[in-house]
């Protein structure tokens, strides 16, 4: 059968607040020729186990891999990360991603899931093959994991020892919703706190503002960047409904998704509202999720006319919920004015991976001056939406609708995203879109800052091409005219 992700009752963090997992370590590994496994239940509870997978590839290169192994006592994965997972009674099968499907020789992927067991034996799998070569050869003998007395808290442990892999290995997820069904207050990382330090409260502690269905387009899978597994969904419209706002989403939005090395989300997405009187609203929502959550936590941030009906959107404060389905390619939206509402136990502290990058949410600044030429891109344009003054100046968004790339970075602009520029005592630029270059790699752009400092930043596929850009060290030209859109020039800076 198709395993579906399913929110897991207790887990990582929150059980750090109530019942702290007994963690256990079991390793097998493979003759020299085949592949080496390290199986890790790090945290288990009654009825529930989380587990990190990492597999080395000890034969030929692989491009597309799938490790199969055997649960002895009636186990079952309930949710997974960084594969793809089928389950027919105990046989496990455990696919790639595509963006870790490449694993040469001596290299290790990672992934992780959640399981159910019947609180009496949970051993550790032996039977490990990778691609049908068995990962046999005895280094040490696997262990089973201590197991907690049902009904009584299990002692607090020392985490497991981190695997060897090309990303950080995967704790177990941090679930939004206790044993009892009570939604915890969300804490993000201190590099990403979508303004919300001490917490992101949950969406229905308040009230419901609107609900959003946004149609997708094109869903474009990154790869791993800089900061972890990119996906960009381009927003290509929609409706709102709701009691005191209904109207349509716009195309030239995106919903910038990245899953970091731990399994946690981070989210930037922006999109264009415009209501049933034709008022232009401009969203742009900051997001988290605990690995294994499908449903993200947003914070969402109105800019509406301060002259229109809907200026109390500017003065609110309000959370909600992101979710897709690409069963149907859309993505729906779910928004609470929450004002008054106090972050409150339960909790769940996010934490993003050691010694990764940490994206920006604002720009970028950098000095210096213009070296070599990198390319040029010459952008073809939308007619533009003005929001007209509000809370932060007066807002007028211009749609990208495709364009070409010369130079060391060759292919075209997609269609999708826009320059969404704010303009006041000192103008600001802020463009968002994608490259695709003509040996088929994918590059998200942000063009930023104030003209005459724009500051580029790049993220393309860390084991790619194009890995180059990645590096903070680039400068803009302002944008210049072309035929149906602007000419941009990139710059090494010195």
């Amino acid at each position: 059968m198709r395993l579906v992700h399913r929110r897991p009752l207790l887990a990582g963090a929150l059980a750090a607040a109530t019942l702290v997992g007994v963690v256990g370590v079991a390793t097998s590994a493979s003759a020299a020729t085949g592949c080496r496994v390290t199986y890790t239940v790090s945290s288990q509870w009654n009825g529930g186990f989380g587990a990190n997978v990492a597999v080395t590839n000890l034969g030929d290169p692989l491009n597309g891999w799938q490790l199969t192994w055997s649960f002895t006592a009636g186990q079952q994965v309930t949710q997974y990360w960084n594969g793809t997972v089928t389950q027919n009674g105990g046989r496990v099968t455990v696919g790639d991603t595509t963006w870790n499907a490449a694993l040469g020789t001596g290299a290790s992927t990672s992934f992780g899931f959640n399981g159910s067991w019947n609180n009496a034996s949970n051993p550790v799998p032996i039977d490990f093959a990778l691609n049908g070569t068995p990962c046999t050869g005895g280094t040490t003998p696997p262990t089973t994991p201590n197991t907690p007395t049902p009904g009584t808290p299990p002692p607090t442990t020392t985490p497991p020892p981190t695997p060897t892999t090309p990303l950080p290995s995967t704790p177990p997820p941090t679930p939004s919703t206790t044993p009892s069904g009570v939604e915890a207050t969300i804490v993000p990382d201190p590099s990403w706190t979508c303004g919300r330090s001490a917490g992101i409260v949950p969406p229905p502690r308040g009230r419901l503002v609107f609900r959003a269905t946004a149609q997708l387009g094109a869903i474009r899978d990154v790869g791993v960047t800089q900061y972890g597994h990119r996906r960009i969904l381009d927003i290509r419209g929609g409706t709102v409904t709701g009691d005191r706002i209904n109207g349509t989403i716009l195309t030239g939005g995106l919903d910038l998704e990245l899953t970091l090395g731990n399994g946690a989300t981070e989210l930037e997405q922006v999109a264009i509202l415009r209501t049933g009187d034709g008022t232009p609203i401009y969203l742009r929502s900051c997001g988290v999720a605990p690995a294994g959550e499908s449903t993200v936590r947003i914070v969402p941030d109105f800019e509406a006319p301060n002259s229109s009906a809907y200026a109390w959107l500017n003065t609110g404060t309000y959370v909600g919920t992101r979710t897709v389905d690409t069963t149907t390619n859309t993505l729906a939206l779910a928004v609470y004015d929450v004002s008054g509402v106090s972050p409150a136990d339960p909790r769940v502290q996010l934490r993003d991976p050691a010694g990764v990058a940490h994206q920006s949410w604002d720009c970028l600044t950098g000095s210096g001056t213009r070296g070599a030429a990198v390319f040029t891109e010459t952008v073809t344009l939308g007619g533009s939406v003005s929001v007209g003054a509000s809370k932060r100046g007066t807002r007028n968004i211009i749609p990208i609708t495709g364009g070409t790339t010369t130079g060391r970075v060759a292919g075209s602009v997609l269609p999708g995203g826009a320059d969404y520029q704010l303009i006041g005592a000192t103008s600001t630029l802020d463009a968002r879109y994608v490259l695709s270059t003509n040996d088929r790699e994918l590059i998200l752009v942000r063009n930023c800052g104030a003209f005459g400092r724009l500051v580029p930043t790049f993220e393309a596929r860390a084991a790619g091409p194009y890995a180059f850009l990645n590096a903070n060290t680039w400068l803009s030209s302002d944008p210049g005219s072309a035929p149906g859109g602007v000419s941009i020039t990139f710059y090494e800076r010195r």
